[in-house]
């Protein structure tokens, strides 16, 4: 535990944003960087197996310590933060003793406020680490990333605790929903895993989103403005009427639980063509065939009014639901190390999605749990020394609880 808050200081200093405009894999450079100081990390540690591939993807393994026929179970957390708010020279703040009440963040005159943010006010007395105001923190995922090594050398220090083979998996590029495009699952070789990406302290998921990107390309008339009249026809104007038709109650900021979403990023173009590009968002599949439907009908209109306008759509990562039910126990386990660890199980649905949603469907069950941290992809992002401590050990206990229940 000693070395957990140095390993997280350290690893929020690489720079590994993911870029979703690059087609290379890594989709950045600097995500190779922190792979490969990883690797060297747990060739240091005396790890087996430790190897990095062209592509990011680094592999290790801590073998059992015990004779009895444990299945092999996996830890994974991802090397990219989001490409939503800088992560370059990331200056964290530590807090200790937090006293409930705002922080301010650097220089920038921002402030981490218990009244915007509630769930502050429940940390009084932990070591905050926020940041300063100017970038993310990179808590999601290098929290997850220093809780999973963390959680190795403490079973490597106490030999006494059993446990099975422990294979760990650090991703590239799941901010841009390509962490498990090239993950080796022969090479992983485990029955089960966990995804260590969640958010604060009890967090433990299994469904997820399912999810889409659609691209409306609407096509207008170009003419000069100063003879304009009955011959222009303008594609953003036309663009903003079609997203003034779109239903203002599903969208993420007005949605929660199980409700889905269509949210729109971004609007380009001029004059002659511009497109909207949305990112969907539904528990069930019929939910959101419903959802590519409505869009479908608003295309239809358009174009019966003489517009030319076209649908793009592109399915996402899937709700993993399906997948990890069938495997109730490993779920049990992750709920009875929480409790065994004294920290209050919270299952909720993913209001978005993580390596393990893929993985689960290439054929390895793979739920999330939490990191401690909170505010994710933004300057607001914090996280507390306890709640990644508490990670730790539910890390730590998930290894002696698999060993004992199937051993």
């Amino acid at each position: 535990m000693n070395r957990l808050l140095d390993r997280f200081l350290r690893y929020v200093t690489f720079d590994t944003q993911s870029d979703a405009n690059s087609q290379d894999c890594p989709s950045t450079p600097s995500q190779m960087v922190l792979a490969k100081a990883l690797y060297e990390e747990l060739t240091a540690m005396e790890l087996s197996d430790v190897h990095l591939d062209k592509r990011g993807y680094l592999m290790a393994t801590l073998p059992a310590n015990t004779d009895k026929p444990v299945p092999a179970i996996g830890f994974i957390a991802h090397l990219d933060t989001a490409p939503d708010a800088s992560g370059r020279d990331v200056r964290p703040q530590v807090i200790p003793n937090y006293d409930g009440h705002a922080v301010v963040l650097g220089s920038q005159g921002d402030r981490l406020d218990p009244e915007q943010y509630p769930a502050l006010k429940a940390l009084q007395g932990q070591t905050l680490i926020t940041t300063d105001g100017r970038t993310l923190l990179g808590a999601d995922n290098k929290a997850g990333v220093a809780e999973i090594l963390t959680a190795i050398a403490t079973l490597q220090a106490n030999p006494e605790i059993e446990h099975g083979p422990i294979r760990i998996g650090f991703t590239p590029d799941e901010e841009i929903g390509r962490g498990a495009d090239h993950f080796d699952l022969d090479r992983f070789d485990a029955q089960w895993a966990y995804t260590v990406d969640g958010g604060p302290v009890g967090e433990l998921e299994y469904e997820n989103f399912n999810a889409a990107s659609a691209r409306i390309i609407i096509t207008g008339n170009s003419v000069h403005p100063g003879s304009a009249k009955g011959k222009l026809v303008n594609a953003l104007t036309l663009a903003t009427q079609f997203h003034a038709q779109m239903p203002t109650d599903q969208t993420p900021e007005t949605t929660e639980g199980y409700q889905g979403f269509f949210h729109l990023v971004a609007i380009n173009g001029g004059t002659a063509e511009a497109s909207l590009h949305y990112i969907v968002r539904d528990f069930e599949e019929a939910g959101l065939a419903g959802r590519r439907q409505l869009l479908e009908q608003l295309v239809a209109k358009l174009e019966a009014q003489g517009h030319p306008c076209r649908l793009e759509w592109e399915a996402g990562y899937r709700n993993m639901k399906t997948q990890v039910e069938p495997h109730a126990h490993i779920i049990e386990l992750a709920r009875e190390a929480m409790v065994d660890c004294d920290v209050q199980p919270i299952i909720k649905p993913i209001r978005g999605g993580t390596d393990g949603a893929v993985l689960s469907h290439k054929g390895l069950p793979c739920p999330n749990i939490f990191t401690g941290g909170d505010n994710f992809h933004g300057k607001h992002e914090y996280i507390t020394l306890e709640g990644m401590e508490k990670a730790v050990k539910v890390i730590v206990r998930l290894c002696q609880l698999t060993a004992q229940r199937y051993g």
